[in-house]
C-alpha cells in the first residue's frame, strides 16, 4: 500500500508577528526562542484516490540557543483503503533549525535558516520505507508589519524500493488580526516521490487563534490542484500548541 504524497508533506511545519510555520506545510526559518518550548497536539490527514490516510502525534520543539531549534516528532499513522484499514507507528523525524541570516528594519534582507530533517524507519513498511529518508531545506521569510511571507523549500532524499528522491516547497502569506488571530493562505508542491508517483500542487488556507499566552489552536486545510485524483484531492491539519 502506497500512502499517497498529500499525506507525507501535510505533516511538514513560528514566531513573528503573523505566527508563519505551523498550520501551513510551508515552513518559516524563525527557531523557538532560546529556552523555551513549542508543543504541538496535531492530527493531519488526506484523502485520494479512494484512499484515506492521516496521522496524529506531537511535535516537540526545542530553543536550543540563539537562532538555534531542535525538533522531534513522533507520529501514528493510519490508512483506509478498500474498506480495509492499517494503523501503526508514523515515522520520527529529528530536526535542526538554524537561522543565518537576519532581516533588518529598512533593508530588503530576509530572514533566512537551514532545516536537515531526519527521518528514521520506525513506521511499518505498510507506511514508509525501512530506511532512513533526508530532507535538505531552505526557508525565507520577511515581515511587513502584520504581514508575514514566507516559503522555500528543499531537496528529499527518499531511499527504498520504488521510490524516488523529489524536490517540495512552497510560498506562504498571513496576516496578523490584531494580538490573537491570525489568517493566510499558501501554495505548495512536490515532485514524484515514486517510480508510479506524479507531482503534486496544493492550496491550503489556513488560522490561527492565541487562546491564552501559552495555549492556541491551529487549523489549515485545502484541495489539490495538480493530479489531486492520484495523489491527493483535499488535506487537513489541526493542532493544539503549548508554549512555554
Amino acid at each position: 500500500m502506497r500512502v499517497f504524497p498529500a499525506l507525507v508533506v501535510t505533516t511538514l511545519f513560528a514566531a513573528g508577528a503573523a505566527w508563519a510555520g505551523p498550520p501551513y506545510v510551508t515552513d518559516d526559518p524563525a527557531p523557538t526562542e532560546p529556552g523555551r518550548w513549542e508543543i504541538y497536539g496535531y492530527v493531519g490527514g488526506a484523502r485520494g484516490a479512494g484512499e484515506t490516510a492521516g496521522e496524529g502525534g506531537l511535535d516537540f520543539n526545542y530553543g536550543a540557543a540563539k537562532d538555534l531549534q531542535l525538533t522531534f516528532v513522533v507520529p501514528a499513522v493510519y490508512s483506509r483503503s478498500g474498506g480495509s484499514t492499517a494503523a501503526g507507528l508514523g515515522v520520527v523525524e529529528l530536526a535542526a533549525k538554524l537561522k543565518v541570516l537576519h532581516q533588518a528594519e529598512g533593508s530588503a534582507m530576509p530572514d533566512l535558516a537551514i532545516f536537515p530533517r531526519l527521518f528514521v524507519p520506525t513506521a511499518d513498511s505498510r507506511f514508509a520505507p525501512d530506511r532512513l529518508g533526508l530532507l535538505l531545506p531552505v526557508w525565507a521569510g520577511k515581515d511587513f508589519g502584520p504581514w508575514s511571507l514566507f516559503g522555500g523549500g528543499g531537496y528529499q532524499v527518499n531511499p527504498g524500493p520504488g521510490s524516488r528522491d523529489f524536490w517540495t516547497g512552497g510560498v506562504a502569506l498571513s496576516r496578523a488580526l490584531g494580538e490573537r488571530w491570525s489568517l493566510g493562505a499558501e501554495v505548495y508542491h512536490h515532485g514524484p516521490d515514486a517510480d508510479d508517483g506524479l507531482p503534486f500542487t496544493g492550496l491550503n488556507l489556513g488560522v490561527t487563534y492565541k487562546v491564552t499566552d501559552h495555549w492556541s489552536l491551529l487549523a489549515a486545510g485545502g484541495p489539490g490542484v495538480q493530479n489531486a485524483r492520484e495523489e491527493g484531492r483535499y488535506a487537513f491539519y489541526l493542532a493544539l500548541k503549548a508554549d512555554y
